[in-house]
């Protein structure tokens, strides 16, 4: 009896992962779907450790181990989600996608060691080729999260070295044909390690060279990965809901995956191979000054705002960096408030992560209806008055599509260039995370608004009140 209950407490918990993905299509129904699939695998959870079974009939009996594991990872996950500002969002993502990919591969490894407990005849080859493939993605995914997670804090820089896609190609070529003599003759237990070890190498060389612009794509990638690692589990265990679970991460973040080199315009070897937005391609593309440019006081922007009739936001890292989303829909508002229209225009790879622009200003409130994807944003910025770019620096490069010996060149952007004023909020001159310089910022209609984005957003917000 306990047996079907399981199942069926596993087919509702299905669902709910699949309905949760849906509803995180949409943004104003992410955050429902995120805690419907929450619910769905707190019940598998559940479910597991009080209903399920071994091949012995024997319920779960540890539960003291099991109990205080939720707990402690539970306190921590809380504690580490509810600190963590809105600019580590991304490198927490690669964080716990790190996590997931370590715990697919210590999964496979204790399962080996019981395997190989058991006399030679009866071991099944298909059983160890699931633990090796479990142990490879996962090792390559935990290995390579740790690597983006550090790219992402400025604590690992981007490294490459001479024939560093050869020695990649040999490192994975030995890790796969050690697992399949593994799985041929496993009681040959320590190739175990050996393959652990070089998954390890692979996942760290992989990631090391790619450069900063791509990120957003290879934390994609990681992530489907660990979605693939986790299914190795799920038919490892014969269990369902870990075999959904792991098969609809890994579908969805292969499709992002996709999605985002389309968004690029790059294939996704040339993102793997190509250590775009690097600081190898920055000293290549013979960056330099491209001539003047000119300055706008914080009075005449809030002007200009003031009597536009469209406005258009650009949201970038920078916005996140300074913690400015709040003020931003301030300004927002308070531009509505005057009749101004204003809209947010959201490019797919701005930020570090996929996603990141409208999270931060999901957080702020904005109204999703007012965040606007690059293809609707560029129909639109023909008829807008001014476009204000908050941080957002190689999105928005029109070398993108004027400078063929750029790196970034064929990525589509958006096409601010089309309004009537665009004014550029930024730190300093200083190139984006790509390292390259923007041509844009030395444009006729461009004008510069130096310094952190909240404290200008605040000023602007003043002087708008007071015009």
């Amino acid at each position: 009896m306990a047996q079907y209950i399981l199942t069926i407490i596993y087919l509702i918990a299905s669902v709910t992962f699949i309905v949760g993905l849906k509803m995180l299509s949409n943004p104003a129904a992410a955050r429902k779907g995120n805690l419907l699939a929450a619910a769905g695998m707190s019940m598998a959870i559940l479910g597991t450790i009080f209903l399920y079974k071994d091949e012995t009939g024997a319920y779960l009996h540890n539960y003291a181990w099991i109990f205080g594991g939720l707990l402690i990872g539970g306190i921590v996950g809380t504690l580490a989600a509810k600190k963590v500002q809105m600019t580590a969002m991304p490198e927490m993502v690669s964080l716990f996608n790190g996590m997931g990919g370590a715990c697919a591969a210590l999964i496979s490894m204790v399962e080996f060691n019981h395997l190989v407990s058991e006399p030679l005849e009866s071991i099944h080859h298909s059983k160890v080729l699931i633990i090796v493939l479990g142990l490879l993605i996962g090792s390559v995914s935990f290995a390579g999260s740790m690597i983006a997670w550090g790219k992402l804090n400025g604590r690992v820089k981007d490294k490459s070295f001479a024939g560093q896609n050869i020695i990649n190609i040999m490192v994975l070529a030995l890790a796969v044909l050690l697992g399949i003599y593994l799985t041929l003759q496993p009681q040959h237990a320590l190739l175990m390690y050996v393959i652990f070890f070089l998954s390890i190498v692979y996942g760290i060389l992989f990631v090391l060279p790619i450069g900063g612009a791509d990120m957003p794509v290879v934390i994609s990638l990681l992530n489907s990965f660990t979605g693939v690692a986790a299914a190795c589990g799920g038919f490892l265990y014969d269990n369902k809901v870990m075999l959904t679970g792991g098969i609809l991460v890994g579908a969805a973040g292969t499709l992002l995956t996709i999605l985002m080199c389309k968004a690029m315009n790059r294939s996704l070897k040339n993102v793997l191979i190509g250590s775009f937005g690097g600081q190898t391609t920055a000293s290549a593309s013979g960056a330099t000054s491209q001539g003047s440019y000119k300055e706008i006081s914080l009075s005449d922007t809030a002007m200009v705002m003031s009597y536009a009739n469209k406005v258009m936001i650009v949201p970038g890292y920078g916005l996140a960096v300074a913690q400015a989303q709040h003020t931003c829909h301030e300004l927002e508002k308070i531009l509505t408030e005057k009749g101004v229209e204003v809209k947010y225009a959201i490019h797919p790879v701005a930020g570090r992560m996929p996603g990141h622009m409208n999270v931060l200003l999901a957080e702020a409130d904005v109204n999703y209806e007012k965040l606007m994807e690059m293809e609707q944003a560029n129909d639109e910025f023909a008829t807008t008055d001014v476009v204000l770019i908050l941080g957002a620096n190689d999105v928005v490069n029109p070398a993108a599509k004027t400078d063929p010996a750029s790196p970034i060149y064929g990525m589509p952007i958006l096409d601010v260039e089309l309004a009537k004023t665009v004014i550029v909020n930024k730190r300093s001159m200083k190139p984006g995370y790509a390292g390259i310089e923007n041509e844009l910022f030395f444009k006729p209609k461009t004008s510069m608004l130096f310094g952190d984005a909240k404290k200008v957003l605040q000023d602007l917000c003043a002087e708008i009140k007071n015009s």
